[in-house]
């Protein structure tokens, strides 16, 4: 039988839930993707704010005309003109306006991926947890199919079972082998998922913590208004209706002309004389008047607003599943706490004490040994349903903490130029 060395406290170092967590705040690349969107968009409204630069002309007029007393002169005019851009209305301060609010819109994605890694870390952990108590159950009932299949030897040789009784034991035991090498590889998978997420290579090692929550669960009411008013993705969704807003505002001054004026000197050869040239030019907004952008800002200004109301439906629509999850979840959970596992803990010992006393045979005691590890399995199988519906009802539904970091505009959006507005 093929198997890996199974890890135990005392070869490797034990984790606790707080160690992951710290590891993936220092390690995780999303996290530090989230934090560069910040300073994208922040880097923009530095560049979007920028005064544009002065033009500097070099003037050369008719070089090479025949003057009189000089043939092949210099020209009629040699000289240099500066030309500045006034920017008008306010263009430069909404612009700069502009990308802070994405910026915002940003800091808000950050602290939800923030909340994906998180989620992610805590799920994962609570799983590995769980599959270390799954493996710790199968090596009981290991020890349980064992005592089953040498019982089975005993009571054939004293003529009390048949044939068919030992060999229905011994493929019990196998099984019950096989069960332990299945429960010790998912326990080395969930905890390598859980290595993957926090973003370091740990090659092995022991989670250590407690799979039953603590405190009063929280009501749907609660859940509900908690991440209707906390939600990132929701704050985000709201940021950016507020940096809309300032979009229709900075392309409705787009249109109002900026005022360029140049001056500048030089060296008229013809009248043999220094000269100096001035003019002023304005755009004539007669056509365009950025009409069509406008009215693209002001309908996604309008499509904005929509999706805030699609983010609330879309996080009521999960939260009524994961919730549903979660309390049937922790309902079971608690009656095997409770009930359930206490009793079959009672009837195992009962039996046993009438074992000792000749009133039952060895057999029916081990198969309320059986009930009663089973019983113990099943809880633990819920808590892991418990504690990963809990991470997603307290974290904003949030998860995902290997997706790339998303920013407030799709990758290559038209702002990737050298001059955003």
């Amino acid at each position: 039988m093929i198997s890996e060395t199974f890890p135990t406290e005392t070869e490797v170092q034990g984790y606790r839930l707080d160690d992951f967590l710290t590891l993936a705040a220092q390690n995780n690349p999303t996290i530090r993707q989230a934090r560069l969107q910040i300073s994208a968009q922040t880097a923009k409204a530095l560049q979007a704010g920028l005064y544009p630069n002065p033009t500097l002309n070099y003037i050369g007029e008719q070089i090479g005309v025949d003057v009189e007393g000089d043939k092949d002169s210099p020209g009629e005019f040699q000289g240099m003109t500066v030309s500045q851009r006034f920017v008008t209305a306010g263009k430069l301060k909404l612009s700069r306006e502009k990308y802070m609010r994405r910026a915002h819109i940003s800091e808000h994605l950050a602290m939800a991926q923030q909340f994906r890694v998180c989620n992610d870390v805590r799920i994962h952990f609570f799983r590995a947890l769980a599959a270390r108590e799954i493996v710790e159950l199968r090596k009981e009932l290991l020890k349980t199919a064992e005592d089953g299949a040498v019982t089975a030897r005993e009571l054939y040789n004293q003529g009390q079972a048949t044939r068919p009784q030992v060999r229905k034991s011994s493929i019990a035991l196998q099984r019950a082998r096989l069960d332990v090498l299945s429960a010790e590889n998912h326990y080395r998978e969930s905890f390598r998922r859980l290595v993957a997420i926090v973003g370091v290579d740990l090659t092995d090692g022991v989670v250590s913590g407690e799979l039953m929550p603590q405190g009063e669960p929280l009501s749907y009411q609660e859940a509900m208004s908690l991440v209707l008013t906390e939600s990132p993705e929701l704050a985000a969704a709201r940021a950016k209706l507020a940096a809309d807003r300032v979009t229709v505002r900075r392309e409705q001054v787009e249109w109002v002309p900026d005022i360029v004026a140049e001056g500048g000197a030089g060296y008229n050869f013809e009248a043999k004389e220094t000269t100096a040239a001035a003019g002023v030019s304005i755009e004539l907004p007669v056509f365009d008047r950025n009409q069509g952008t406008i009215r693209q800002a002001q309908l996604d200004y309008r499509r904005q607003q929509e999706e805030i109301r699609r983010t609330e439906l879309m996080l009521q629509q999960q939260m009524a599943n994961v919730y549903q999850q979660y309390l049937t979840a922790l309902q079971i959970a608690t009656e095997y706490d409770r009930v359930i596992i206490p009793e079959a803990e009672l009837a195992y010992q009962e039996l046993l004490e009438s074992y000792k006393a000749n009133r039952v045979d060895w057999p029916t005691v081990l198969d309320a040994q059986m009930d009663y590890f089973d019983s113990r399995l099943t809880r633990v199988q819920h808590l892991e349903q418990v504690r990963t519906n809990e991470v997603l009802v307290r974290g904003y539904l949030l998860h995902g903490g290997l997706m790339a970091a998303p920013g407030p505009t799709p990758p290559g959006h038209i702002d990737a130029v050298a001059k955003p507005r």
